[in-house]
């Protein structure tokens, strides 16, 4: 099955770094890459807060006080860096595939210059890492603002607390309005899931792990889908069905996923079950999806949530609503 994500729609061609490029040079700073993705003057004092994200992370003043998570992309710890608590996020090195990495790396900071209450936010990233701080072969760190290490996987699956309707809905809507802000400015997640959902202590939700993302361009529209990355980026159980055809990359995609998130939220069960490749001939070939005979579907306002949630993952693009429109459906439900 044809993987939806090419190397060139990652990011634009002048950001991949050459392999003689030293390991502390920063794509970022390359000539030529238009005012979106330049980076500030430094402020070192103040709140970080208030300060814009920097390409430069001052190493003397972090230090790490404890894992939070890892997995294939990497290891995530939180850390204390000029005087608050923030997210160390070190993507390591891959064997198998090395150009996968530094894409993920680099996929990480497109949302890097952007603030939104929903959305992590980047401070600081660097492909200079210490000695010290290496972590199986870093190729660069992420200093992000610090959520929690609660994540709506744990919610859903991992905790016995109860998700009434009304904390659906309200976690629904922060995952709708991130990707409302997201989309304004062509940006498409394209790994939506549970596990990148983070919860605040508070109960907001905060749309996080970018290395799968997406800019698109303005100008023109998205150029046709190449089957390069075959397992380097999304969630089969997620991915929108055109994008495991091939075909071009929309804001649609992200909404599809956000379909399948909510309806773990409402059953707090697995989406699919079975063998990976048989569940991706099915979403494509059978429009097969997850199934709306759920307990939580029976009533009249369940039909609702439950004609909603066809309309998200519908298999025509179009038939989906925007996350503007999703959003409004979601307040009005």
């Amino acid at each position: 099955m044809p993987s939806p994500i090419p190397p060139t729609r990652l990011l634009p061609k002048d950001l991949f770094p050459s392999a003689d490029i030293s390991v502390c040079s920063s794509p970022l700073q390359q000539r030529g890459l238009g005012a979106t993705l330049q980076v500030p003057p430094q402020r070192l004092h103040g709140k970080l807060g208030s300060r814009p994200w920097s390409s430069v992370i001052h190493w003397q003043q972090l230090r790490c006080v404890e894992a939070v998570g890892s997995g294939g992309f990497g290891s995530v710890y939180r850390a204390e860096y000029l005087g608050q608590t923030v997210a160390l996020k070190k993507v390591k090195r891959r064997s198998k595939n090395r150009l996968a990495s530094r894409q993920s790396f680099w996929a990480e900071l497109n949302a890097a210059h952007l603030s939104h209450r929903n959305v992590v936010r980047v401070l600081a990233a660097s492909t200079c890492v210490p000695a010290d701080f290496q972590d199986e072969g870093s190729i660069g760190a992420i200093v992000m603002e610090f959520v929690g290490s609660r994540n709506l996987q744990q919610v859903i699956y991992e905790s016995p607390e109860p998700l009434e309707e009304a904390r659906c809905l309200r976690f629904s809507s922060d995952m709708a309005e991130a990707l409302r802000f997201l989309h304004a400015h062509l940006l498409v997640h394209l790994d939506v899931k549970p596990p990148n959902v983070l919860l605040s202590p508070g109960g907001v939700c905060k749309l996080a792990d970018f290395g799968c993302s997406l800019q698109l361009e303005r100008e023109r529209a998205p150029s046709s889908i190449s089957p390069l990355l075959s397992h380097g980026c999304g969630t089969y159980s997620h991915r929108a069905p055109e994008l495991l055809r091939g075909q071009p990359v929309t804001p649609k995609a992200d909404i599809f996923s956000l379909g399948i998130t909510m309806w773990q939220l409402l059953t707090r069960e697995p989406p699919y079950t079975g063998d990976r490749q048989h569940v991706l001939y099915a979403v494509v070939a059978r429009d097969l999806r997850p199934s709306l005979s759920h307990a939580v579907f029976a009533s009249a306002q369940g039909r609702r949530r439950a004609e909603l949630l066809g309309r998200c993952w519908s298999a025509e693009v179009r038939r989906r609503p925007s996350a503007e429109e999703l959003l409004e459906l979601l307040r009005s439900a």
